[in-house]
């Protein structure tokens, strides 16, 4: 069952799988601060982007909570990785810090003229962000922005297993 929305002349869809797998223009990454790849998504990364990737966020130095930064995604099959600062275990104003990282995000895209973004459920797995709050944030913020002035065509939202999809189906009407 394809879950998908159109907003004005783009489309949000939903996705299961690993999004470092995914054939994207690019996908969105939760960074530290210190912007160096972790555990997880950021093993995966490195095993199948390569060194490379975290080269350039080592060049780039940090990424500031609610920032976005974003490399090159080396040997993987998308192009550009958007590295996000999102709101981290139970610090306050999660919901404000996930909406500026989300919006960064998009910023980043449309300044590098990408038209198809990935975006993973930010901070919901080894952060413990809320997963029915972070789904809601996030289909929230990307539909609000696709309505205005933008080049992206295709959002997608990924999640790993059931656990992290339903709630982005709900949000998006499936």
């Amino acid at each position: 069952m394809t879950v998908e929305k159109n907003v004005g002349s783009s489309v949000i869809r939903l996705a299961k799988g690993d999004i470092t797998d995914l054939d994207v223009e690019a996908f969105v990454y939760d960074v530290m601060e210190d912007a160096k790849l972790g555990t997880g998504y950021g093993s995966a990364i490195m095993a199948r982007g390569g060194k490379v990737v975290q080269d350039e966020l080592d060049a780039i130095g940090s990424c500031p909570k609610g920032a976005a930064v974003v490399t090159s995604a080396g040997r993987m099959k998308a192009k550009f990785i958007i590295h996000v600062n999102g709101p981290k275990f139970h610090e306050p104003d999660q919901e404000g810090k996930l909406a500026q990282a989300v919006q960064n995000a998009l910023k980043r895209a449309d300044e590098k003229e990408i038209g198809q973004l990935a975006f993973p459920p930010i901070g919901t797995g080894f952060y413990q962000v809320d997963l029915q709050m972070c789904a809601r944030v996030m289909v929230d913020v990307v539909t609000e922005y696709l309505r205005g002035n933008t080049g992206i065509k295709e959002v997608i939202f990924v999640g790993f297993d059931t656990r992290e999809f339903n709630p982005f189906k709900a949000n998006l009407g499936g």
